[in-house]
């Protein structure tokens, strides 16, 4: 199966077989893999979160994200995929991924 279009309905997949090796996170002009034993902290709520890996900064924007901390907190996140442009705007109800972003840790933000 696709890994883009599995996720592509709220912009993530979670391996429900136990955790996964690593986060694959899915841009439109790149993808990284961010192997979990790398992973610090993650911190946010329903509209945004942070994930700290040792080499960088995932930032997550949408709706209903507070339910992958749990998924997080297990290395359950298998990927996570950036929305085309004309689904960033979407008033559709449920949980998805509006904005993704990826910076090398130490960066200044936005």
């Amino acid at each position: 199966m696709n890994m883009a279009s599995a996720a592509s309905q709220s912009g993530w997949q979670v391996n429900e077989h136990g955790a996964s090796p690593a986060l694959k996170v899915i841009l439109h002009r790149a993808s990284y893999v961010l192997p979990w034993s790398q992973f610090l902290y993650a911190a946010g709520g329903d509209d945004e979160l942070r994930l700290v890996f040792a080499t960088h900064d995932v930032q997550v924007k949408g709706t209903g994200l507070s339910a992958l901390l749990t998924d997080v907190a297990a290395h359950r996140l298998a990927a996570l995929v950036e929305p085309a442009n004309r689904d960033r705007f979407s008033s559709r109800g449920g949980a998805y991924v509006r904005e993704l972003m990826v910076r090398q840790a130490g960066q200044p933000g936005e």
